[in-house]
């Protein structure tokens, strides 16, 4: 064979140069492709998901930095105001009697909040309640505020669950009454049920059911957006027994995902009472 003639295939160095370059090939397909894969299409967001994009327990998103005043059963706030008393709320004509009397302490002349400890279930020490203390209200009331009433059915997202078939149009039925949220506060996280609506507003349906962390619209009370019972302030450990400074993160969540705790020594079952 002449001297200058290499056998099929080429020396074992042109050999291991080839097998090097198809091997450096390869890899950068590979990179190339995985770059390509993960790369944002037109109009897609590179931003990491916001709070109401990620996935939430319960399907329902969160409120987050939330001002919430304490109400109490029997509490008279303002004689002159139309949703100054909690004699009633706007799902019992009868609240107070339904419960079983002043949440808190009884005076000759009113009914006064008291301090709530953990040593009692966060319960009131003067009354057994006959309904569940650990109660809420949120600025939607489906029942009596007419815009509200009117738009239940399009912006609650439990509307058309088998427990509410048939009650559209219905205003003997709310849907709002006795759901569960789920509120965090100074590292406590505690459950309670919606008995009233307010503060302040009563069809704030972009706060209440949004998914972008909306704010209250109300401007009363420090903007807001949630008024917690005497036992909810306890066991969140609010720094005011009846102030406006304390914040919650809150969230819907279905009665089958509230664990057991003080609060569901009592569940309120009751419907509404015009």
């Amino acid at each position: 064979m002449p001297e200058d003639d290499e056998p099929a295939g080429g020396t074992p160095r042109r050999r291991a140069l080839l097998i090097s370059l198809l091997a450096i090939g390869l890899t950068v397909l590979a990179v190339l492709t995985i770059v390509v894969s993960t790369a944002p299409r037109p109009g897609q967001s590179t931003a990491p998901p916001s709070a109401s994009q990620s996935p939430v327990a319960g399907g329902y998103p969160w409120h987050t930095g939330i001002v919430s005043t304490t109400f109490w059963v029997g509490e008279i706030f303002d004689p002159n105001a139309a949703d100054g008393s909690q004699v009633y709320s706007t799902y019992d004509s009868e609240w107070m009697a339904s419960y079983g009397g002043c949440d808190g302490v009884r005076t000759a002349a009113d009914c006064q909040t008291e301090v709530r400890t953990a040593a009692n279930d966060y319960f009131p020490t003067q009354l057994a309640p006959k309904e569940n203390p650990f109660y809420l209200d949120l600025p939607f009331d489906d029942l009596n505020d007419a815009q509200a009433f009117a738009t239940r059915e399009q912006v609650v997202p439990w509307a058309g669950h088998s427990a509410y078939a048939g009650s559209a149009g219905d205003d003997t039925v709310s849907l709002m009454k006795n759901r569960w949220v789920r509120i965090r506060s100074n590292g406590q996280t505690c459950y309670g049920q919606i008995e009233d609506a307010g503060p302040g507003q009563y069809h704030d349906a972009a706060y209440v059911f949004g998914a972008d962390d909306a704010r209250p619209a109300n401007k009363k009370f420090n903007g807001a957006g949630m008024d917690i019972s005497p036992a909810l302030n306890g066991c969140l450990r609010f720094s005011d027994i009846n102030g406006e400074n304390d914040t919650v993160d809150w969230q819907f969540v279905e009665a089958a995902d509230v664990p057991p705790g003080p609060w569901t020594k009592i569940v309120t079952t009751s419907g509404v009472r015009p």
